[in-house]
């Protein structure tokens, strides 16, 4: 069970114009599963996105970038579960091609205007065909409405969808923002599988929503981190329809730092959804690092002790075992780290200060703190002002089990 997280109803999820949804049952792996989501988008919409690091990236990110760099208005996004279409060579990005194409003679537009993803088993064929199939019934069941079964027409491994929804009212027009995302194992986005899609009926010029992503993906994707495995398939789309009136051209305009918020809000809860549901997750992690002096180096601290088996083993057990922290700081790599400076604290107790344990601490102290569900490891390094945060959750019996599992 996700850790303190359960999906939104249908109706807390808010329509947002320009951008319709549908979602059906293809069998692309599975009889009985939601498995093919198709997003189709009204003309004047602006759509970015970043995308995985791994240099293994799959077709369909392949091909994203592609279809992004060429210019052409977007008008459709489809996904499909189940197979990853992930080192599978040049078939596989014929077979991206393909679904691209069948979906843009459904809905009269261009095989270019089409952004595919996959999602699943790695180095196994898409089958095409079974798209192919599947896309009457997905035309069929497109609405506005549909960000609820799109939240579960994304799902793999998940135990829960994933969804979020702001309103916020800004120079007298009302934005939506609607989003999705699916993820539960193979999480350490670098821009797990992971994927999100966000959009809003504000309008925003390329440029700002260009900017826009890469900073809400920092603030939220790139911060989070189950198993510290980087997936062939990450990728996370902003769609911006421009149907609320509301429209931004420039960081200045009246307005924008309210929408970017929103925004940004959303993209957070989105990503900590997937950690909150990591595979046999028991318990929700924040690993908040400052005194920096940079946001890199604090990152690269959170993530040392969020990716570190013996650390996320400790959570699961509720051992305050501090040295295996200690550690992971150690190593991040600050090669000029002063730790005699370094201070941790789980929650409210401070555990270590001056290079050893603080004199404060008492093992049942930190025992409480281990023992709840949501817990914020806390590190200040001593060497400036930068800050950054990391959500990670604990590793338990079941996440072997799950990925032992998987292809069955």
């Amino acid at each position: 069970m996700p850790v303190n997280y359960a999906t939104p109803a249908a109706d807390q999820l808010f329509a947002v114009a320009g951008v319709r949804l549908g979602v059906a049952e293809a069998e692309i792996r599975k009889k009985n599963r939601r498995d093919l989501t198709l997003v189709a988008l009204d003309a004047g919409c602006t759509v970015a996105g970043v995308f995985t690091q791994n240099r293994f990236c799959a077709a369909p990110v392949q091909l994203c970038r592609k279809h992004l760099a060429g210019g052409q208005e977007i008008r459709a996004l489809v996904v499909n579960t189940g197979i990853a279409n992930a080192g599978t060579g040049e078939p596989g990005r014929q077979a991206a091609q393909e679904t691209c194409v069948a979906v843009g003679e459904l809905l009269g537009v261009a095989a270019e205007q089409v952004l595919p993803f996959s999602t699943g088993v790695i180095l196994e064929l898409l089958p095409v065909d079974r798209i192919k199939a599947g896309l009457p019934a997905v035309f069929a069941d497109l609405k506005a409405d549909n960000w609820h079964a799109a939240a579960h027409g994304i799902m793999t491994t998940d135990t829960v969808a994933k969804a979020a929804s702001r309103i916020v009212t800004v120079n007298g027009k009302k934005v939506t923002i609607s989003g999705v995302s699916k993820g539960a194992g193979m999480i350490k986005p670098n821009m797990a599988t992971m994927l999100g899609f966000l959009a809003t009926d504000a309008g925003i010029a390329q440029p700002l929503l260009d900017q826009l992503v890469k900073d809400a993906a920092d603030a939220s994707f790139n911060c989070i981190t189950v198993d510290g495995d980087t997936s062939t398939n990450d990728s996370f789309v902003m769609i911006a329809s421009g149907q609320s009136g509301a429209c931004f051209v420039a960081e200045t305009d009246a307005g924008w730092a309210e929408v970017k918020a929103a925004i940004i809000a959303v993209s957070v809860e989105l990503a900590q959804a997937i950690v909150r549901d990591g595979e046999g997750a028991t318990k929700f992690i924040t690993v908040a690092v400052q005194g920096g002096k940079s946001i890199e180096e604090c990152r690269q601290v959170g993530y040392a002790i969020g990716h570190s088996p013996l650390v996320k083993t400790a959570f699961f057990a509720s051992d305050p075992n501090l040295g295996r922290i200690l550690a992971a700081v150690g190593y991040a790599g600050i090669t000029d780290l002063d730790v005699d400076g370094v201070k941790v604290w789980l929650d409210d107790v401070l555990v270590a200060e001056k290079g050893g344990r603080a004199a404060s601490y008492k093992e049942e102290d930190g025992a409480r703190v281990m023992a709840q569900a949501e817990i914020t490891v806390r590190v200040d390094l001593g060497r400036g002002a930068a800050a950054a945060n990391v959500y990670t959750c604990d590793f338990s019996y079941d996440y072997v089990k799950i990925n032992a599992d998987y292809r069955s």
